[in-house]
């Protein structure tokens, strides 16, 4: 099995956002590696090897097991997950070829937004002013990198891209309903293998035989997928999902890095502004959360009882 937790110390929210923090940094790494590999390779059929590989990396861990030992309660909800998540890529691998990256952060970055207002509509989740405005400030953040790249062009490609925020929004809430039943390994795993067999098609129709070292470079997505998808999953399961996603803005700080030591691009002050601004506002939400936690601990705590009084 994967190993546990060792958070357990920290308040459940603050939990949360350390899973979800880490799993924007290994995400950011397998962009990267992706971004890499699409410029080879059809978006389709990249999508689908890569899922496929994180299927091949978990494959140890369920002979090891036993296949029963990751088979979900209940088959429906997987299924609908990874209908709906490739239903998101889709549409953001139609898009993405037309529009600029700045566009395509700017409209990728308003899945958190629904996201909470999932977390309060379906989940009951109380409606924290202070997450909310930790929320609309990384917002801003991600505007000021990405606002003086927005083009007006795109048309009808914006709004496909547009709506794939929804879906991936709904995908992440779906996965913090599976959390209620499923350990995180088992919505990894069942996640993994219903977007391959959903992609299937479309990378059949598009396929390139990959070479011996995209294969590798495959098989270390799969590493990195499985393992950012267990750390988002972890967080779902033990914070509020209207908690964690504040620092969801902070990808856009891993990936500026990334871009510079990996392709060159040299951050503009727009982006060192920005970035500062998330990092401000994830902090922010860090320590409000951690407070509210430690203020809760300290109501519930059962009060001392003087001896002197009998």
């Amino acid at each position: 099995m994967l190993p546990r937790s060792r958070l357990g110390h920290l308040s459940p929210s603050v939990q949360g956002i350390a899973w979800l923090a880490l799993s924007g940094l290994v995400f950011g790494l397998l962009n990267t590696l992706l971004r890499y590999l699409t410029l080879e390779l059809p978006p389709f059929q990249t999508v689908c090897l890569r899922y496929l590989s994180g299927a091949f990396v978990l494959l140890p861990f369920v002979l090891h097991a036993g296949f029963h030992a990751f088979r979900p309660n209940g088959l429906a909800g997987q299924f609908w997950r990874g209908g709906v998540h490739t239903s998101g890529m889709l549409l953001w691998f139609t898009a993405l070829p037309h529009l600029t990256l700045a566009d395509t952060t700017a409209i990728g970055f308003t899945s958190p937004i629904f996201v909470m207002l999932g977390g309060v509509l379906l989940f009951g989740e109380r409606m924290v002013w202070t997450r909310w405005i930790s929320a609309l400030i990384g917002f801003a953040g991600v505007l000021i990198v990405v606002a003086p790249n927005l083009s007006g062009a795109g048309g009808g490609y914006q709004l496909a891209m547009l709506a794939s925020a929804p879906l991936f929004a709904t995908s992440q809430l779906i996965a913090k309903a599976l959390t209620r039943r499923d350990r995180s390994e088992v919505i990894v795993l069942w996640q993994s293998l219903t977007i391959s067999m959903f992609s299937a098609p479309l990378a059949i129709w598009q396929w390139v035989t990959p070479t011996l070292a995209q294969c590798g470079w495959f098989l270390l997505g799969g590493v990195l997928g499985t393992a950012a998808h267990y750390c988002a999953t972890q967080a779902y399961r033990v914070a509020d999902v209207s908690a964690t996603q504040p620092v969801r803005f902070f990808d856009l700080v891993w990936a500026a890095i990334m871009g510079l030591l990996v392709f060159g691009n040299v951050p503009t002050a727009t982006t060192l502004l920005g970035g500062l601004v998330i990092f401000i506002a994830t902090t922010w939400t860090a320590r409000r959360e951690a407070r509210r936690a430690g203020v809760a601990r300290r109501m519930a705590a059962p009060t001392a009882v003087d001896p002197r009084r009998g």
